[in-house]
């Protein structure tokens, strides 16, 4: 029985992802971002990286058996609110993570294809992109792929370009509930962010372009998606208040090392402390 007396349990996400050791993106950023929103992060690490902050120079993925020991340990210790997937790093580790959550059907599932680095660094090789095509976007309840990995994901053998609607069709018929295609890599005066479900457009979001490039601003979208499902909204008020909190986190962002920008992930309590600041000083 639960202790009447314990503080409230916050939300439970379990996040399956790679080590960045730059703390920009992958595992680093799913746990900064889920604990800035209010939940208790869980972690699987499928991989880790020798990266910086300006790219990957290698990746080595976990054994499968290991993710998922991991993983196996920490659900039959906690009950998980929402799951987040990042990088996995081999077939095998897609084929171990998709039988792991196949026996959880009940809980939200954000997944973030994460088919290579900001700068180009690949990730998934087709072998994979086939894995995650066919053993869990059938189960993801929201996809939030960027428009280059929407079309690699939806495209057929020699096809041209894709028009985005059309990738996110195939992507919720290949059994997504619903799919997020951002427009940071769209030549457009704003950035516009589309939100489909099974009868096409769900919301359009647009927001101003930043100046800078960022480092982890998918894995802080979709692990803020997952953090507003394991709360209780709904996927359309997940996205919209992701996007918001993401936004600000980029806005807020600041440059570690030599390469790209970091989200601020707590810009909330800094400006909190910036505003104290100001008025203990008089400042208006």
């Amino acid at each position: 029985m639960p202790d009447p007396t314990d503080p409230a349990l916050p939300p439970i996400v379990l996040a399956f992802a790679a080590s960045d050791p730059s703390g920009g993106a992958g595992i680093q950023a799913d746990l900064l971002t889920l604990g800035s929103m209010g939940c208790h992060p869980l972690s699987v690490i499928t991989a880790l990286t020798v990266q910086d902050t300006a790219g990957v120079e290698g990746v080595l993925a976990i054994d499968s058996d290991w993710v998922t020991d991991q993983a196996r340990a920490l659900l039959e210790d906690s009950a998980v609110d929402a799951f987040k997937i990042g990088v996995l790093g081999s077939v095998d580790n897609v084929v171990a993570v998709a039988e792991i959550v196949s026996d959880y059907p009940g809980i939200p599932l954000v997944l973030d294809p994460v088919l290579a680095s900001g700068r180009g660094d690949e990730f998934a090789n087709d072998d994979t992109v086939r894995a995650l095509r066919d053993m869990l976007l059938p189960q993801t309840t929201i996809l939030t792929p960027n428009s280059v990995e929407a079309r690699r994901l939806a495209a057929k053998d020699d096809e041209d370009e894709l028009m985005l609607p059309v990738c996110a069709k195939r992507l919720v018929e290949a059994g997504c509930e619903f799919v997020l295609v951002t427009g940071t890599h769209e030549p457009t005066p704003e950035v516009v962010n589309t939100l489909y479900g099974k009868r096409g457009v769900v919301r359009s979001d647009r927001w101003p372009r930043l100046p800078h490039s960022y480092h982890g601003s998918g894995c802080t979208l979709a692990s803020a998606i997952a953090a507003m499902l394991a709360n209780g909204a709904s996927a359309a008020d997940a996205v919209r208040d992701a996007q918001d909190y993401t936004w600000h986190a980029l806005e807020k962002a600041y440059r570690p090392g030599m390469g790209q920008y970091v989200p601020d992930r707590f810009f909330w309590g800094r400006d909190d402390v910036e505003a104290e600041a100001a008025h203990a000083t008089g400042d208006s």
